[in-house]
């Protein structure tokens, strides 16, 4: 080789190490799109790897070099994280495309892996749509209801046969449904779904564990399979948890906690606090405990003790009696039959904007059905003295140390203003996420 080429070669060799593969996409309507976050995700969690801002139709495109190895990836694209993503396969052989809108979902352009998931996942779901048809018709041809178990079974086949070899293999096979071998009535097949649901998923597999499949598969069958007749949904779901835990007796210690926190934020995020406590006090707290993560057993226990039906932490306040100031607690206030508790500051915009608000619609309550506690936040005591004179009517608390308060801590405050709707006995009714949404709790519409 001739020295000019060698140099030449020597020059670029570096560039053909980095540039290796791409992800972009488009997100539709553009105009609701800002922002995304890219995680490459192992069993041991998720390891942020760049953001791109989006342009105005909402496209990006993120270059990816040797150092992003083949695996599991996310996208982020809204707040909270937990709620706004969805996982991407890279095989590090191909580009990965995509369009996204936010009513119709995903749709790849390129990335053999991820079409391949993604028409698997469409032909699944019209199939298991007409066996819906048939049942839902009450449809006696039996020769009909085989024939479409005989498509089912032949379309997994298929698709396990064009995914062999390839990492979307994996999740085909994991999904594979149950299939009848010749008719079964509506019962029988529901029963035997339910029977075999889990059969053909390896929990302790690094790259399921690295998706969203497992916790996926897990709320699928807690929120989709029914349950006992008469029983409430809260009920159901709690029936179908303790079946679906069943899966995961041999799981090792360490993804079966995994797998349950993410399923406990996510059913906390929805406000499923029942069923989140429920799976908190028998399954979560203790697995969470033998494997020493007292952050976690906190972090349980903070958010039962805020939960809807729980006392409210008790703290001090000035009340004024007969002319006279005196101190009391939270517990002991016999003023109104409910409360609002907001906590806010004097420092913070959205509050002074909310708590005006608040104080003219109270106006239009009954007093004693309806008080306000506002417990200010606060670094200092001035800003907060000169600020509640606006709001005679409520009833105010101090907090110093803001965020570091005592009280904070307790009711967890990560943002000023927080509502909290408290009976006469301060159990907590209810946790509006702002002013608004507390007005129409009392505004019928």
């Amino acid at each position: 080789m001739k020295l000019r080429s060698l140099i030449i070669l020597i020059m670029f060799l570096p560039l053909f190490m980095l540039g290796q593969h791409n992800i972009s996409g488009t997100f539709s309507p553009a105009e609701d799109f800002e922002w995304i976050l890219l995680y490459k995700v192992t069993s041991e969690g998720s390891n942020y790897v760049t953001k791109a801002t989006l342009d105005s139709l909402g496209a990006f495109s993120i270059d990816l070099d040797s150092t992003n190895t083949k695996g599991m990836y996310k996208i982020v694209y809204n707040i909270p994280q937990e709620q706004y993503n969805f996982d991407i396969i890279y095989d590090a052989k191909e580009d990965v495309a995509f369009t996204f809108n936010s009513e119709t979902g995903i749709e790849y352009t390129a990335s053999s892996e991820n079409k391949l998931l993604s028409s698997y996942s469409k032909s699944l779901g019209m199939i298991s749509q007409s066996i819906g048809n048939f049942f839902q018709q009450q449809s006696t041809d039996t020769t009909a209801l085989e024939t479409i178990f005989k498509t089912l079974k032949e379309t997994q086949i298929e698709y396990e046969y064009l995914a062999k070899g390839k990492m979307v293999e994996t999740f085909i096979r994991a999904n594979r449904p149950y299939t009848p071998e010749q008719f079964e009535d509506a019962k029988t097949y529901i029963g035997n779904i339910k029977k075999h649901y889990f059969d053909f998923v390896d929990f302790d597999n690094e790259l399921l564990q690295s998706s969203s499949f497992l916790v996926e598969r897990m709320l699928s069958y807690v929120f989709g399979m029914s349950g006992s007749e008469g029983l409430s949904d809260t009920a159901i779901y709690k029936q179908n948890f303790i079946k679906a835990a069943e899966a995961l007796e041999s799981v090792n210690p360490q993804t079966k906690k995994m797998i349950y926190h993410i399923i406990w934020e996510q059913l906390a995020e929805a406000n499923y606090e029942e069923l989140a406590n429920f799976i908190a006090d028998d399954y979560l707290i203790e697995l969470a405990s033998s494997l020493g993560e007292k952050l976690l057993v906190e972090e349980l226990e903070k958010f039962k003790r805020l939960s809807r039906g729980a006392t409210a932490p008790d703290f001090d306040l000035n009340i004024v009696v007969e002319g006279k100031e005196q101190t009391t607690k939270l517990s002991e206030l016999s003023l109104a039959t409910n409360y609002i508790l907001v906590f806010w500051s004097s420092t913070c915009s959205h509050c002074l904007e909310e708590l005006p608000q608040l104080h003219e619609f109270m106006k239009g309550l009954n007093s004693e059905e309806f008080r306000v506690i506002a417990f200010g936040l606060e670094d200092e005591s001035y800003g907060w003295e000169s600020t509640i004179y606006q709001f005679p009517d409520f009833i105010h608390a101090i907090g110093l140390g803001k965020w570091d308060n005592q009280t904070a801590n307790a009711y967890n405050i990560e943002a000023t203003p927080t509502y909290f709707i408290l009976n006469s006995d301060k159990k907590i009714l209810a946790k509006p996420t702002d002013f608004m949404e507390l007005k129409s709790m009392f505004v019928k519409q």
